[in-house]
């Protein structure tokens, strides 16, 4: 296995990569995660009777700007044109799966951003439910956030042809 190269170091100092070179292309990513809770909590989300509103609005608006906001939060992100942003949901009895999916046209990948929006998501469900969720010691025994990742990263050429949306096609 060969040494790792590290693009964002450049004489022992951190320094953001220059994309000035690359075309401008479509580039998608999905990431996920999800979160673990209560099944009393999930259904006071299910019938709408969480005391701070609604849990998954919230979580999907915080989502959104969280991945607009992604190079105000990592250092090295590059400022991209987001063209697109998709938050989804699936409700189990026992934890939320959050799946953001993030479309730019741009020079550089969407990885971070979907990353971003869908860790912002799953603590914002965390803390519009934390009550409902802590123990009689004031922790949280039961909730957990995990499995965040990266599930798709697409790049189209210009030669390639089609929506990058499979949905689409």
């Amino acid at each position: 296995m060969s040494n790792p190269i590290f693009t964002h170091i450049t004489d022992d100092r951190a320094a953001m990569v220059d994309i000035s070179g690359k075309d401008a292309i479509t580039r998608r990513a999905v990431a996920t995660g999800r979160i673990a809770l209560r099944r009393e909590t999930i259904a006071a989300i299910n019938r709408g009777s969480v005391e701070k509103g609604n849990v998954l609005a919230t979580a999907r608006v915080a989502a959104i700007m969280a991945v607009k906001e992604t190079p105000s939060t990592i250092p090295m992100c590059h400022q991209i044109p987001i063209t697109g942003i998709d938050v989804n949901f699936e409700v189990t009895d026992d934890a939320i799966h959050a799946l953001v999916e993030v479309k730019s046209v741009g020079r550089t990948g969407v990885e971070m951003e979907a990353l971003s929006g869908v860790s912002a998501c799953l603590l914002t469900i965390w803390d519009m439910v934390k009550s409902a969720e802590k123990d009689e010691t004031g922790n949280y025994p039961d909730t957990a956030i995990m499995d965040i990742r990266v599930v798709e990263k697409v790049k189209y050429r210009a030669h390639q042809t089609g929506d990058p949306d499979p949905r689409n096609r």
